[in-house]
């Protein structure tokens, strides 16, 4: 008779096999991951403790005892007396307010700063185009130039009645995404015929990428940018002088290639042979092969490693400060050197870590996304 109803009926049916409200949903979560026994109830209550008074104190700090502007007296200069009595209690965002212009946009000219403040804008512009797939076509190449021109234009002036300003005057946020964007831009091809070369059968070819990864990932950074920037002139032809943001660039490069040129490796011994003996037998030439049927596979398996490369070397151009390049986070220390704030640097650095935080996080996030996407389209 059961199946009888069941059968007439289809949302018994349904009914019968949704499972029962208390098991699903958050407050099932919460009981089985948060509340299943009295120690883990405690550990639960003590941490949201922790964490509710930790979360209050700092928007107590950071917002209602906050101090968002100084005076200043005739000569310019702020009096930071309020916030020296208000210190330990709360928050200077004046010096923010002071300063923001030299964090941002280092020595460049003051009434020039409108040019890099619109390239940090095409930048976020065209890491958002990138992002989306419904771009992955060869016309993003030219996007790519055509801002990348644009953007190198306006840095530099020189030409449609824009001032000419030297790198020497250039730091803060654009330094910092130039030597990012460019570094693995260039760096992730680099990387991935490094990979190819080290699963070469050409022995030649096969121990130069071998060498070039070993040499680059036994030395630090820092020393790598200390011989680009002393070393790399040495070799250049008489009357020849690299800019040290070119030296700098090319280090970054070299650097971030040996990093993920092993994540990729990593991908390529992950993919089950079968797929390059499919390739061969349908008679594919190498390149096809590799470009149509092994790097798609491999890239989509090192997704996350290669977004946790990306994070680590965006976050280690701060070390360019060792050949004399200023870049957001050496630019913050510059405006503390200033006498009056120089007791204020907590929140600077909390700025900075906040913009340092957003880039990061917005990678990885876009990562994710990627990820389950390509997983989903895999298991159809």
């Amino acid at each position: 008779m059961s199946d009888t109803v069941a059968t007439a009926d289809p949302g018994y049916a349904a009914a019968r096999e949704r499972p029962p409200a208390g098991l699903v949903g958050p407050w099932a979560w919460a009981r089985a991951n948060l509340f299943s026994s009295w120690w883990s109830t405690a550990i639960t209550l003590l941490l949201v403790y922790v964490i509710l008074r930790a979360l209050f104190g700092f928007v107590e700090w950071a917002f209602v005892n906050a101090i968002w502007t100084v005076p200043y007296n005739a000569q310019g200069r702020p009096d930071t007396a309020v916030c020296q009595n208000a210190k330990g209690i709360g928050a200077c965002w004046a010096i923010i307010t002071d300063k923001y212009r030299l964090i941002l946009f280092g020595r460049y000219p003051y009434e020039e700063q409108w040019r890099p403040a619109i390239c940090v804008v095409l930048f976020i512009g065209l890491y958002v185009v990138s992002a989306m797939r419904r771009f992955w076509r060869k016309e993003l190449a030219l996007i790519w130039v055509g801002t990348l021109a644009v953007i190198g234009v306006l840095m530099w002036g020189g030409v449609f009645g824009l001032q000419e300003v030297p790198e020497d005057y250039w730091g803060g946020l654009p330094i910092t995404l130039i030597l990012a964007t460019f570094g693995l831009a260039f760096a992730f091809p680099l990387a991935v015929l490094v990979a190819l070369g080290r699963r070469s059968r050409l022995p030649a070819i096969k121990l130069l990428c071998v060498l070039y990864v070993e040499l680059i990932r036994g030395v630090p950074l820092i020393s790598v940018l200390f011989m680009a920037s002393v070393m790399f002139p040495l070799f250049m032809p008489a009357g020849v002088n690299v800019d040290k943001l070119l030296r700098a660039q090319i280090a970054f490069i070299l650097f971030a290639g040996a990093y993920l040129a092993e994540v990729v490796r990593g991908g390529l011994q992950a993919l089950p042979k079968g797929q390059g003996e499919a390739a061969d037998a349908l008679g594919l030439p190498y390149w096809k092969k590799t470009g149509l049927i092994i790097l798609p596979q491999a890239l989509r398996l090192v997704i996350p490693p290669l977004v946790n490369t990306f994070i680590g070397f965006f976050k280690d151009t701060s070390l360019v400060l060792i050949i004399g390049l200023f870049d957001l986070l050496t630019m913050g220390k510059v405006a503390l050197s200033d006498p009056p704030w120089q007791s204020f640097s907590t929140e600077v650095y909390v700025v900075l870590a906040i913009i340092y935080i957003c880039f990061c996080f917005a990678m990885s996030k876009y990562s994710r996304g990627l990820e389950r996407e390509l997983n989903r389209a895999r298991r159809r």
